[in-house]
């Protein structure tokens, strides 16, 4: 008997094996979504995947070389908001001999508007498009894309500038910065680097998307390797490491948090001790400006803002939130937010003049504070506090009164003044959300698209359909009606632009 069950065992382990190794050889991986459950997926190998990229590419260039070249008209340049332009300074000791970019070809022809989505998230941080009306009646067979094509690995969104998308990709052990044209997806340059991230979790690559101000893009990787190029031609203005300027280790998921402009300074959150936790840099020369704090960072991207008339920067790091003055780093007040394994990686959320809205997962749930400066000191009131909204990496929105986000992967409506539970429902997994015309764009974590009315009065979604294949991350982006998409393997992009009366 004890012989037959151990050759029955002999047999079901020997089957286990046999359809475990088939299955790794058909790309079957164990992963992780945004909850940190475990799932199989079909995963293309690095390797597979890099030469598909490579393949795509070569045979983009050709075709770009076989059209002939067209004048390109200067391009825009306007800094961002809270942006002062400084005079063009002398080389520094710190600043890097100009590297000859890679993947040449000539520059995107500059659209007549002027740059609009130069930092993540929107021109606010808020997740908030309000540059034009967009088309809301979607089909629903889904939108044809302008263009779809392979992308690199990593987490960060895009930035878009005179028709060109910046954004930061793995590939192989480089980490590249990559311009893109918008209109037709066509790559326009690269810049690389040796520098690879690697977690099993979360997963491999940069997360942190890059910033664009006058002419400039500003590329932070994973490892805390910061770049500035020019963002015509991917040329290296300056370099250093954020991480070795700071004696900071890097966190358990990596460098995510966007390079913040600030008058003539780009801020970012290394978490150094001994007054290293925010730099600010020179944004021209590279050389640090100030220096601030002890905290322990986190994930969120610093913010500029205008709070009870005072502007300051919003940090949100691994155990509070605070305003800081925007020329030292001096704390104006702050409000203690702990969670499990210190993620705080969601936006903090302005509402009105005076109010805050802020929000994590892992339990944690979400709060409103009420700002209040007398005499030069800050008073921070809690207006309410629950656990019907959990950002976990993705970040609420707001329309009229009401903040729409996922919680943890289910989309929810709550009441901005009273915290009430508008409305609960669609499913999206732990993707991404973008507030466009009086709707919400959800991109969920399996790669679909779809189109929700901001109503508080009831979850309807008004299309859904496949996009991109894979785990899904990655924040949209849009400029001039144009929505960019990505995630670790592929990017497309939708024209959403309304078409006037008599336009062709």
């Amino acid at each position: 008997m004890l012989r037959t069950i151990v050759r029955i065992l002999g047999f079901v382990l020997a089957g286990l094996l046999v359809t475990g190794t088939a299955a790794y050889l058909l790309g079957v991986r164990v992963v992780m979504d945004g909850g940190g459950t475990p799932h199989f997926a079909r995963v293309e190998s690095e390797a597979a995947h890099a030469e598909r990229l490579q393949r795509h590419r070569e045979a983009q260039r050709a075709a770009a070389a076989a059209t002939p070249a067209q004048a390109v008209p200067a391009p825009v340049s306007q800094p961002p908001a809270g942006h002062a332009a400084a005079p063009e300074a002398a080389p520094s000791a710190r600043q890097s001999l100009p590297a000859a970019p890679t993947a040449r070809s000539a520059p995107a022809v500059p659209p007549s508007v002027a740059p609009y989505w130069t930092d993540f998230r929107g021109p606010l941080r808020d997740g908030a498009y309000t540059e034009r009306p967009i088309l809301t009646n979607w089909p629903s067979a889904g939108l044809k894309p302008l263009w779809k094509q392979p992308a690199g690995g990593g987490y960060a969104s895009f930035v878009i500038a005179n028709g060109r998308a910046f954004s930061i990709e793995q590939r192989g052990g480089d980490e590249v910065a990559v311009a893109y044209d918008v209109a037709t997806g066509r790559e326009l340059w690269t810049s690389a680097w040796k520098a690879a991230f690697h977690e099993l979790m979360g997963g491999d690559g940069p997360r942190a998307t890059p910033t664009w101000a006058d002419g400039r893009v500003f590329v932070l990787g994973a490892t805390g390797e910061f770049r500035c190029l020019e963002d015509a031609t991917g040329t290296l203005v300056w370099r250093t490491n954020i991480l070795a300027d700071a004696g900071a280790a890097n966190l358990q998921w990596g460098m995510a948090a966007s390079p913040l402009i600030v008058d003539s300074t780009v801020v970012v959150l290394p978490g150094g001790a001994n007054g290293h936790s925010i730099v600010a840099y020179d944004w021209r020369t590279g050389k640090v400006a100030w220096s601030a704090l002890n905290d322990q960072q986190a994930y969120a991207s610093p913010m500029l803002v205008t709070i009870a008339g005072v502007r300051q920067i919003l940090v949100f790091a691994a155990t509070r939130l605070m305003g800081v003055t925007p020329d030292r780093g001096q704390v104006l007040w702050e409000y203690p937010w702990k969670t499990q394994y210190d993620v705080n990686a969601s936006q903090p959320l302005r509402i009105g003049d005076s109010r805050i809205f802020v929000s994590t997962g892992y339990g944690t749930g979400a709060a409103v504070i009420e700002l209040t400066v007398a005499d030069g000191r800050w008073s921070v009131r809690e207006v309410w506090r629950n656990r019907r909204m959990k950002n976990q990496f993705t970040s609420s929105l707001l329309l009229d009164g009401f903040i729409y986000g996922l919680d943890e992967s289910i989309l929810a409506c709550l009441d901005a003044a009273t915290g009430e539970l508008r409305w609960k429902g669609g499913r999206y997994g732990y993707g991404q959300v973008l507030l466009a015309g009086g709707h919400l764009i959800v991109l969920t974590e399996d790669g679909d698209l779809a189109l929700v009315r901001a109503s508080p009065d009831r979850h309807q979604e008004l299309a859904r359909f496949p996009v991109l294949s894979g785990k899904t991350w990655n924040h949209p982006a849009m400029a001039d009606g144009r929505l960019l998409l990505r995630n670790l393997a592929e990017m497309a992009a939708f024209d959403l632009r309304v078409q006037t009366a008599g336009a062709r």
